[in-house]
């Protein structure tokens, strides 16, 4: 069985090594680049109103990030991580529900401290 592991081990090695590689979050840095049809094709499958067709959906993303590439540099590295990660978790990416995160966490490190934090920390 040891020499069975030992021969093994460079393939294991390589595999670990390619699927980390893959799974790795995207610099903050920079704003990713997603692949939106997934996302809106679904969206367009489970809307309730004709007038959400993947083209609408598109335009929403395209108009998300546009307001991105705009405003980017106004949140933190520690904001842009995070919700970069959030947004990508569990299925199609999406520029709106990246916005909406950065938004909403921008706003949540401008509110005042006022001893109300039981624990918890706001990312500033």
């Amino acid at each position: 069985m040891p020499a069975l592991l030992s021969a093994l081990r460079p393939a294991l090695v390589a595999g670990v090594l390619v699927v980390a590689a893959t799974h790795a979050a995207p610099a903050a840095d920079d704003i990713p680049r997603f692949d939106i049809g997934p996302s809106c094709k679904a969206a367009a499958i489970a809307a309730v109103t004709s007038s959400r067709d993947e083209t609408a959906c598109k335009s929403d993303e395209n108009t998300a990030l546009d307001k991105l590439k705009q405003d980017w540099s106004q949140y933190n590295a520690n904001q842009r991580g995070h919700c970069v990660r959030l947004s990508s978790l569990g299925g199609s990416p999406s520029y709106v529900e990246l916005l909406t995160c950065l938004e909403l966490a921008k706003a949540a490190a401008e509110l005042p401290d006022e001893g109300l934090n039981r624990g918890g920390t706001i990312e500033r």
